[in-house]
């Protein structure tokens, strides 16, 4: 079932985001009088689950949702209908407009995207605000999670404050800014210290699968004991809190990570809090140092609930909501074009973490949530709105390119030419979604 969820949540949101996509490619062109022959979400080759023609153009619905498209009078595109470009331009055909008016035809899809991303933040930030937990809030630092993380030289308990001398003010917004940073400064035991990271950091944290890196400090709560385990008899509970072990005080998940290994093969005492009252079983550690018990990490809305950690929410009125989605939109999207900067360049290994449909599916939750919905929506529709500005043959930002040429050399590039390079850059994009899909398979199975 939560696979189903993942599934319907990527497909209403790039739905939503092909139509408005599209629409902006339809606004343009009909407002300049140039005719639209289809508009469709998804591709339909060989047949369509549904069409209807209103007036001069056929709505329909594809069945391979890979994406959707326009189909503009008079311009070469996928459909690589070559036939219509031997007649002489009609009036209401797209190389019969001026060049602006074909430039912010091209435009229409991005521009709409930029303006859906952004209202779509200020939407977030008036309804539900902004949730945060304050770097300064883990007096205690952090809990490290990945073995890439040691490797690299941060411990528990460390304190992240800088990350290319940059103040760290955020706990969410350290990995984001890790991937295309050069040091981090924390501090460990009120000393300050500096760590280098590798280039292939990126790369690194793709090839280990890290799903997470370092995370707030963590009670030790048992979530369950399986009926396999050494201790299934002991007496411990789910929902029992650790609190010591053989009398050593144990406050957070990572101090009993470290203390267990000490007593491989032995049995021991365990202090557990349970209703508020304090009760000792002894326990069996295996030789791998393990209790046998399922851990669980609360989410940072339980370790809100429990007072754990004090998160902040800034709240914004209708106003201050519309500057502050700007801003939001904004940084969202300056951050996404260093990390694809980074994919191009091969020294860094980013390159590794190419997905595809089922690296986005995962991005959504398992279980339905209209906040994360679309915070995921309104970061798609940015990314969107990049990679369709680049300049490829076959994207829109590939229009742009051969339109610019021709607004500047004052003459249009080659028919020829333009039919060569819409199918050079048709192959690049299938290459690249058989490549990116590839790695999600590929990831899947090992």
């Amino acid at each position: 079932m939560d696979i189903v969820i993942k599934i319907a949540q990527l497909l209403l949101s790039l739905s939503l985001l092909i139509i408005l996509h599209e629409g902006g490619h339809f606004l343009f062109a009909r407002l300049f009088g140039t005719r639209v022959e289809k508009f469709y979400l998804f591709f339909n080759p060989w047949f369509s689950l549904f069409k209807v023609r209103r007036g001069e153009t056929e709505y329909g619905m594809g069945w391979l949702p890979l994406g959707g498209y326009v189909k503009i009078s008079g311009m070469i595109d996928e459909s690589m209908d070559k036939e219509a470009m031997k007649t002489p331009p009609k009036p209401y055909e797209f190389r019969s407009k001026p060049a602006w008016q074909r430039l912010l035809i091209m435009l229409g899809g991005v521009l709409v995207n930029l303006l859906v991303g952004f209202l779509i933040y200020s939407a977030i930030l008036f309804t539900w605000g902004e949730k945060y937990l304050p770097a300064e809030n883990l007096t205690d630092g952090v809990w490290v999670t990945d073995s890439l993380a040691m490797d690299l030289g941060i411990e528990h308990g460390d304190k992240i404050l800088r990350i290319d001398d940059q103040p760290v003010t955020r706990f969410n917004e350290i990995m984001g800014k890790m991937l295309s940073a050069n040091t981090i400064t924390l501090e460990r035991q009120g000393k300050e210290k500096t760590i280098t990271l590798p280039r292939d950091f990126a790369g690194q944290l793709v090839e280990r699968g890290a799903t997470m890196f370092i995370y707030p400090r963590v009670p030790f709560f048992i979530q369950s004991i399986p009926d396999t385990s050494v201790n299934a008899g002991a007496g411990l509970q789910a929902k029992d809190k650790v609190i010591a072990i053989n009398s050593h005080p144990i406050r957070y998940y990572d101090q009993a990570q470290e203390l267990l290994p000490k007593y491989k093969g032995d049995t021991v005492d365990i202090t557990v809090e349970r209703e508020q009252e304090a009760r000792t079983f002894s326990v069996f550690i295996t030789p791998e140092g393990k209790m046998e018990v399922q851990v669980a990490i609360l989410s940072p809305s339980e370790l809100s609930r429990l007072g754990l950690y004090e998160y902040k929410t800034q709240s914004y009125g209708l106003l201050e909501s519309i500057p502050a989605g700007f801003v939001k939109a904004a940084t969202t999207l300056n951050s996404y074009i260093n990390q694809f900067r980074l994919i191009l360049r091969p020294e860094t290994g980013a390159y590794k973490g190419l997905g595809g449909f089922g690296t986005i599916m995962n991005l959504f939750p398992e279980r339905w949530d209209w906040l994360a919905f679309w915070e995921l929506t309104a970061f798609l529709s940015l990314i969107l709105a990049f990679m369709n500005i680049l300049p490829i043959p076959a994207l829109d930002g590939g229009h742009v390119m051969f339109l610019m040429y021709e607004i500047i050399a004052g003459r249009k590039p080659n028919e020829k030419f333009m039919e060569y390079a819409q199918i050079i850059g048709m192959v690049l994009l299938l290459s690249l979604l058989l490549y990116a899909n590839g790695m999600d398979v590929i990831r899947g199975c090992t």
